[in-house]
């Protein structure tokens, strides 16, 4: 059930594989997750139904966008018929026996997961993956192979109507890295103490034999390093940290770092891409890897689509992508722009579309967020009117805010207005980041397209 989604068609084509029937069901599936399951001939009922149990599968696998009151849902259940969620078949089906690698945190999950599998990838090593992104080196999101390695992204949202733990306490970690911590998904978690639990509960389940690899920086880990069940090792920038990164030079194309035993570079831009990349040499070294093995893996990765991805240049303005949607990877990523296109003018827009930015859970970070941006741009707050209004972001506030600090700054209500008005004001030499965790009315090609008129 939500069949549509990258990992669960991944997944369900994984399935198949091992000589399963599969069928699915899902609302709305569309492209590209819908051409490969149409190639791998996998049945999909379109919405949901209790008919679409009719067969009685052996087992139903339920998304974590499925909710009680879902037709399907409430036949399952009164049908008393078996159920799990992806991550619980993810860790019988796949994981289970194998060498788990657990890349965890509020930010850099993706392109750290994708950076360690590469290294694996590079070296050999022929790993099973499941990323929450689509690495340029792999083509897919995921894969499913026989080898002893099994490298996931640990994302700590929840895991299913019926299960309120973060996915990651499903992936039996062998090595866990945590990034970064910080408050976000404000719709399941009350407080930043209830999001370090969850990564306790993460931390309980290394063996003896595993490792924790944690960002010795980051104030809002340190309280969960305090075990003595598994042996813990801290990275970072910091003189308190065994693995640590000095002589850093960040430029407009790549990066370079240094470890007691080696030097590295990587063709990433910005501290946030140094300390993902000290977290795959933490944890490829920890594997058995050699550092010469590690840097040849960092030369010919190719980054991640939506990761200061750029989707063109038009007009002699450049268009990027950027999943952003947390002040934090805002501000980061708008600090590695500037490096990238130093001396040129930066513009940010942003839709508050996840389930924290539309709340005013950040409404002040926010405003900070944009320090690196000359001119700010911000779509209308997605699914406004479903939140009470003393929880909701404050446009206009933050507009004024942004405007006090010297920032223009504008509140737009539709991709159209924003397209327009970045058409009229954009000249050539520009960088445009759109930052968004959806498809924002297909933004980047409606501006490519615009400022092709300039």
């Amino acid at each position: 059930m939500g069949i549509g989604g990258t990992a669960m068609a991944s997944v369900a084509a994984a399935m198949q594989d091992k000589g399963v029937r599969v069928t699915g069901s899902d609302q709305n599936v569309y492209p590209p997750m819908s051409t490969f399951l149409a190639e791998r001939k996998i049945e999909v009922m379109s919405g949901y139904s209790e008919q679409n149990l009719a067969h009685k599968p052996d087992l139903v696998v339920v998304g974590n966008a499925i909710s009680r009151g879902n037709a399907e849902v409430e036949g399952l259940l009164e049908k008393k018929m078996r159920y799990c969620s992806l991550p619980e078949l993810l860790k019988e089906f796949f994981i289970r026996g194998k060498r788990s690698l657990v890349v965890s945190g509020t930010h850099g999950k993706t392109t750290t997961t994708s950076l360690l599998t590469w290294v694996f990838e590079h070296n050999g090593f022929n790993p099973s993956f499941l990323i929450g992104g689509i690495p340029t080196n792999l083509g897919q999101g995921a894969r499913f192979t026989d080898s002893e390695w099994f490298i996931i992204e640990g994302d700590e949202y929840d895991t299913a109507f019926f299960d309120k733990r973060s996915k990651f306490v499903h992936y039996l970690p062998e090595v866990a890295i945590i990034n970064n911590l910080e408050f976000d998904h404000a719709d399941i978690f009350e407080n930043l103490a209830a999001i370090q639990t969850s990564f306790k509960r993460m931390i309980n389940l290394i063996p003896r034999n595993g490792q924790l690899l944690a960002n010795g920086d980051d104030p809002n880990i340190a309280s969960l390093l305090n075990v003595t069940h598994c042996p813990v090792k801290r990275f970072g920038l910091g003189e308190n940290n065994s693995v640590k990164a000095y002589n850093m030079r960040l430029g407009p194309t790549a990066s370079e770092f240094e470890i007691p035993s080696a030097k590295f570079h990587i063709n990433l831009v910005g501290e946030l891409n140094v300390r993902n990349a000290l977290a795959v040499v933490t944890c490829a070294k920890h594997c058995g890897l050699k550092n010469s093995q590690i840097q040849s893996a960092f030369d010919t990765f190719k980054g991640i689509k939506r990761r200061m991805e750029v989707r063109g240049i038009s007009g002699g303005i450049t268009v990027v992508d950027d999943f952003g949607h947390h002040p934090t990877a805002i501000r980061e990523t708008l600090k590695a722009l500037r490096i990238r296109y130093s001396g040129n003018k930066l513009w940010a827009i942003f839709e508050p579309r996840s389930n924290t930015t539309r709340r005013n859970v950040f409404q002040d970070e926010l405003v900070t967020a944009f320090d690196d941006a000359d001119q700010v741009v911000v779509a209308e707050v997605a699914r406004l009117d479903q939140l009470p209004p003393d929880e909701r972001l404050d446009p206009a506030r933050l507009m004024k805010d942004l405007q006090a600090k010297g920032r223009p700054a504008a509140y737009l209500p539709d991709v159209d207005a924003i397209v327009e008005h970045v058409g009229r004001g954009a000249q050539g030499g520009d960088v445009v980041c759109v930052f968004s965790n959806g498809g924002f009315g297909g933004i980047h090609s409606k501006l490519l397209t615009r400022l092709a008129r300039k």
